[in-house]
């Protein structure tokens, strides 16, 4: 019989964990970090520019869902000022430690760090201007679950804004994120961006109010 050469068995185990992710997703792991924290990935979905694309003003409230060590964190807690606040939500207490140290050694006041898992209703309803999702919706495992919950948790006229990059083996195609949002009430209102990487920003209908 003969031995399959290193290329190709490096090749088979990749697929069968992609298939793995795909069916039954996991959070991104701490010590993979840097793959999303690097100048490659700042060139098409920088910090900068995500934020832009929120349309965000000084007082408003955002959740940052998926939040990890804070890569976005830190640039939407300087957008809403101290006035505003943002809850940066992750479920793995490796990245919010992170996280929590980051906030510490730069001061951040405005930052509430919170452990949770999307869709698990621990969220609280009209809570939110603005959510953003960056390469985040493919890991939820029941992201029907998910997608509910933050519509429930956004103001009415409030935007859920999700970025997705090719490559990433939980990558979601504009299409099947528009099925899987439009069809809990949510209605397109931007699109941002193509190939590698694409952002679509959701609004809750109804009149926008005030953050409190």
């Amino acid at each position: 019989m003969k031995r399959l050469p290193p290329l190709a068995i490096v090749v088979a185990l990749l697929a069968v964990l992609l298939i793995r992710q795909r069916r039954r997703p996991i959070m991104h792991p701490p010590p993979l970090t840097f793959l999303f924290e690097n100048p490659l990935a700042g060139a098409f979905v920088g910090t900068e520019l995500l934020v832009r694309r929120l349309d965000l003003a000084s007082g408003m409230r955002v959740l940052d869902a998926g939040c990890g060590p804070g890569r976005l964190t830190f640039p939407l807690a300087d957008a809403v000022g101290t006035g505003g606040e943002v809850v940066a939500l992750d479920g793995q207490p490796a990245m919010l430690a992170k996280l929590t140290g980051r906030l510490e050694r730069h001061g951040v006041a405005n930052v509430r760090p919170l452990r949770a898992t999307l869709g698990g209703s621990e969220l609280a309803e009209g809570g939110f201007d603005r959510i953003v999702l960056p390469m985040v919706l493919g890991e939820v495992r029941d992201r029907r679950a998910a997608v509910r919950e933050l519509y429930a948790a956004l103001r009415p006229g409030g935007v859920l804004s999700v970025t997705e990059v090719f490559g990433d083996p939980d990558y979601r195609r504009p299409a099947t994120v528009r099925r899987e949002v439009e069809k809990e009430g949510f209605r397109l209102v931007g699109r941002f961006g193509g190939f590698p990487a694409y952002t679509l920003n959701f609004e809750r209908p109804g009149v926008a109010t005030k953050s409190r």
